[in-house]
């Protein structure tokens, strides 16, 4: 269990900084070299500091799309997910909350709980998929940054 205090809420708002400046929708402690059970999310506006973060239930529905990583520049590749969970996570004052996640909210926060338990998105490709270029940056950056758009989760 992460203790959380000062240090770690500073953590939190660095990570944001850094997950917004790459640009992306997500970062993960590991990401940024840090061994603890944190991330940040960002999707449509609403910004998510989870601490401890586990997936209590998923849906049984399933959609394949393109992912990349901030871990794996310039990449990406097509991954299953779940279309819909439920996340149970701290957030950065200590309170516990259920977060129910659906589409690429929810696809954003498997990827992000995956670096935590060390699983790459390339771990979840199908056999025989591989990786592809990423979009140009000039292509990403003429339009707004969403999880539809950004080409890094």
């Amino acid at each position: 269990m992460q203790r959380i205090d000062a240090t770690l809420r500073k953590l939190l708002d660095d990570m944001v900084e850094t997950m917004r400046d790459a640009p992306g929708v997500g970062l993960a402690a590991p990401q940024i070299g840090m061994l603890l059970r944190v991330a940040v999310v960002e999707y449509e506006e609403q910004l998510y500091k989870v601490v401890n973060p586990e997936i209590t239930w998923v849906s049984e529905e399933r959609d394949v799309a393109e992912e990349g990583c901030l871990s794996i520049p310039d990449f990406v590749g097509s991954v299953e997910r779940f279309t819909a969970i439920r996340v149970r996570a701290k957030d950065e004052k200590g309170k516990l909350h259920t977060i129910e996640a659906a589409g690429w909210l929810a696809r954003i926060f498997q990827h992000e709980i995956d670096h935590l338990d060390g699983i790459l998105y390339t771990d979840r490709m199908a056999p025989g998929e591989r990786l592809r270029p990423a979009p140009a940056k000039e292509e990403e950056e003429a339009e707004p940054r969403t999880a539809e758009t950004a080409s890094h989760v």
